[in-house]
């Protein structure tokens, strides 16, 4: 038996009974786990309208529900990866004999997410400079890696992993593997989108393994521990970077000034609380607080979250004059404002969704936004 690493199920459950004592809380501890069935050995199936991505980041529980909160991510699964045993189970990869890593594979709708955005999001929920684990888990079955598709992804991966490293955000170098897929097996039902279906369990385990207590220390950090990262230092690259980055209507709407389809985009009719921050540089630009249902189906602001986060221009494309709205770091194309707005301001910047990235309430501190908290009030 391998002692060298925590293994999850031998510890939640008792953390879970003392939970349960102290509580008094008629929770039921954790259960033995079924059966697996309907495994499969190969990447998971996606519609062709899907993009996937393999990202290994120790617990997958933490990583499956971290990654499902991502506007545009359309399902997660929890499985094994990057080992030599064709159909592990879940024991045989805790014990670190396969070669496997606990793993996730996230698919996402590429017209509204890129791959580098959801790497941005899952390094943002781990500990890149980890070589021997996560957190409370231990062993190389919960080592980070990034399991790369093709050649465009690695690439990516590569820039991504590079950004970080250089950005100062993290006292040791950043580790995280990007390694070539070979192929994926989803892991036992009871695994999957465990953090919904054993929530006590899952938050008492999740509290105890460190994760979010370190994620907090790192990420609130102050913009001038980290300058690489704050937009005020933003560093546009050049557009053939920028092409390979965004999505492509992303790049048409904020290098091309282009407009999307009204009704269709992810932000028109979005009501929950949260920032919404430029696509391109992570600026913050508009807040929920401000947001107004205009009808014209695209997203509608009365206001930027603070008068110098936006630059006005005059436009007179389109044989009329408007006023087109601009990102003041990244420069980038957002859309327009008009004076025909409710009250306060009388103002609607009409605003392209794919100009935006959404980070919601309840991720602003992990996402580096806790500042702004009180812009959403």
């Amino acid at each position: 038996m391998n002692t060298a690493h925590l293994h999850k199920r031998r510890w939640v459950t008792p953390l879970v009974l003392l939970w349960t004592i102290l509580t008094g809380s008629a929770a039921t501890a954790l259960a033995a786990p079924p059966q697996a069935t309907g495994k499969e050995n190969t990447m998971t199936r996606q519609p062709s309208s899907q993009a996937v991505a393999t990202l290994a980041g120790g617990c997958f529980w933490c990583v499956e529900a971290d990654m499902e909160k991502l506007p545009g991510v359309t399902a997660v699964v929890s499985g094994y990866t990057g080992g030599t045993e064709p159909n592990p189970t879940y024991e045989q990869v805790s014990s670190g004999a396969t070669g496997h890593y606990e793993a996730v594979q996230v698919m996402y709708d590429p017209n509204r997410l890129s791959y580098r955005q959801v790497l941005d999001a899952f390094l943002r929920h781990i500990d890149p400079t980890d070589p021997g684990g996560q957190f409370a888990d231990r062993g190389r079955q919960y080592r980070t890696a990034i399991f790369v598709h093709d050649d465009d992804q690695k690439r990516v991966a590569g820039e991504a992993l590079a950004g970080l490293n250089a950005s100062g955000r993290f006292p040791k170098p950043v580790v995280t593997g990007i390694l070539p897929f070979t192929f994926f097996v989803a892991a036992e039902p009871y695994h999957q989108d465990y953090w919904k279906t054993h929530k006590l369990q899952y938050e008492t385990y999740r509290n105890f393994s460190g994760r979010d207590q370190f994620l907090g220390r790192i990420w609130t950090t102050p913009a001038s521990a980290a300058p690489a990262l704050a937009w005020e230092n933003f560093q546009r690259p050049g557009d053939d970077v920028l092409r390979a980055r965004l999505t492509p209507l992303a790049f048409e709407v904020t290098r091309e000034n282009g407009t999307e389809r009204a009704f269709d985009n992810p932000y028109w009719n979005e009501k929950a609380p949260g920032l919404y921050v430029d696509v391109v540089s992570g600026e913050p630009l508009f807040s929920s607080r401000d947001k107004f249902d205009s009808g014209t189906g695209w997203p509608s602001f009365t206001r930027p979250i603070t008068p110098e986060a936006v630059v006005e221009h005059d436009d007179v494309s389109l044989f009329s004059r408007r006023t087109e709205v601009r990102s003041r770091f990244a420069d980038s194309h957002l859309g327009h404002v008009f004076p025909d707005g409710p009250p306060p301001t009388g103002l609607r910047y009409c605003i392209n969704s794919a100009a935006l990235r959404f980070v919601p309430a309840e991720t602003l501190d992990a996402a580096g936004y806790g500042a702004y908290r009180d812009a959403l009030r």
